[in-house]
């Protein structure tokens, strides 16, 4: 259960990076089709939604960036503390409940900047933040599992 864990924990921070690569992607193409003309407006985002054409392809990176952190990443932040409490990961659980306290926080930001822009940089920063816990919780784990193995290796010299 330990490397469910770990690998959760990688997935999570990989998510992080997946988000901040489609955001830029989807916001370069936003970029070039408005210097080509295009008009951004709320019934260019209604049409697209709706099933209509979207109106550049790169418009596919900001639907999946917010698919992605709205129904993906919390996924697999609770499917981390589920791992947690079988994982006898010490300080697992608080770990992962960081995890799922600062997807739940970035979910918030990303959510209310749409009506407070100021809070996207927040949402930035926090992705940051994220990325580093997410990251350093799978890596304890190796830290943890090598520890173990260092004291098991005394202990034999030791008898």
């Amino acid at each position: 259960m330990k490397t469910v864990y770990k690998w959760l924990a990688f997935l999570v921070a990989l998510e992080v990076v997946v988000q901040g690569a489609v955001m830029v992607w989807g916001i370069a193409g936003l970029g070039l089709w408005v210097d080509g003309g295009g008009v951004l407006d709320k019934a260019t985002f209604e049409n697209a939604f709706e099933g209509g054409e979207t109106p550049f392809p790169e418009f596919a990176g900001l639907m999946l960036h917010g698919m992605n952190g709205m129904m993906i990443i919390p996924v697999i932040a609770l499917l981390l503390l589920l791992a947690s409490f079988f994982a006898k990961v010490p300080k697992g659980v608080r770990w992962a409940a960081g995890v799922v306290v600062l997807v739940a926080l970035q979910m918030t930001l990303g959510l209310m900047g749409h009506e407070i822009p100021a809070l996207g940089a927040l949402h930035g920063a926090n992705a940051l933040l994220l990325f580093s816990t997410a990251l350093w919780t799978g890596l304890r784990v190796t830290r943890s599992q090598s520890t173990s193995r260092h004291v098991e290796a005394a202990e034999r010299v030791a008898v």
